[in-house]
């Protein structure tokens, strides 16, 4: 697959930020992943990206080691480094960790969550229908489940669901693009505001984990679609 090149990022007000060079390198390659102008399977040359974000190689390297680690790049042996493509093994263990996480942190919210923070949720939900374009809709999403995470109110598992998140760009295409999933994931998420409402811990768990299964179920179909 040949490489897109992602619009150069110029590194002077990364500089301004006070960000050592291999952090400039790496926060420019997860937005390009993020953006979709590094897609799955793109191979990838430190002396590309050195061009591109106007760096030497050695903090290009020691990002792109860094990304290994996280699994976000992986080394092939015909086509050299390349964003990591998720097979459906991969895409399985990303949505059974989800389910885990959010359904925890669901549970954890119904318990320590304020009113004000589930008032927050409730608003961010029924502002989802007022959104008709999908880039909106994958905000708001991301904005509601970004805020639950926080309700848990619990600091290590917070860290956890965000380095998942990482992962979780390598699947592309979010599954709300799917006909009918915005107004579905709508009516699960208000299924779990009212858990949270009646700090009923246990429901607002199988809620969320229930919410996670659909959406794997959702992202399942594209997967094999796309392989017809």
């Amino acid at each position: 697959m040949a490489a897109h090149k992602p619009r150069k990022t110029p590194s002077p007000a990364a500089n301004e930020r006070g960000e050592p060079r291999s952090e400039q390198a790496y926060r420019y390659i997860v937005d390009a992943i993020k953006q979709g102008t590094l897609p799955p399977g793109t191979r990838i040359r430190e002396v590309d990206l050195a061009e591109r974000t106007g760096l030497s190689r050695t903090p290009v390297r020691e990002a792109l080691n860094r990304l290994q680690l996280e699994g976000l790049v992986a080394n092939d042996p015909g086509r050299g480094t390349i964003i990591t493509e998720l097979d459906h093994s991969m895409v399985n263990e990303l949505y059974a960790m989800r389910e885990v996480l959010e359904g925890t942190a669901a549970g954890l919210a119904a318990r320590h969550a304020s009113e004000v923070e589930i008032a927050f949720l409730r608003e961010i939900n029924e502002r989802d229908a007022q959104l008709t374009d999908t880039l909106d809709l994958v905000r708001n999403n991301k904005l509601f489940h970004s805020t639950l995470y926080r309700c848990a109110h619990n600091r290590y598992l917070l860290k956890m669901l965000h380095s998942l998140q990482e992962s979780m760009m390598l699947l592309g295409p979010s599954t709300l693009t799917k006909p009918g999933r915005a107004e579905t994931a709508r009516s699960e998420h208000d299924g779990i505001i009212d858990a949270l409402e009646r700090r009923d811990s246990e429901s607002a768990e199988d809620l969320a984990r229930r919410h996670i299964r659909e959406a794997y179920k959702v992202r399942l179909e594209a997967f094999f679609e796309a392989y017809e």
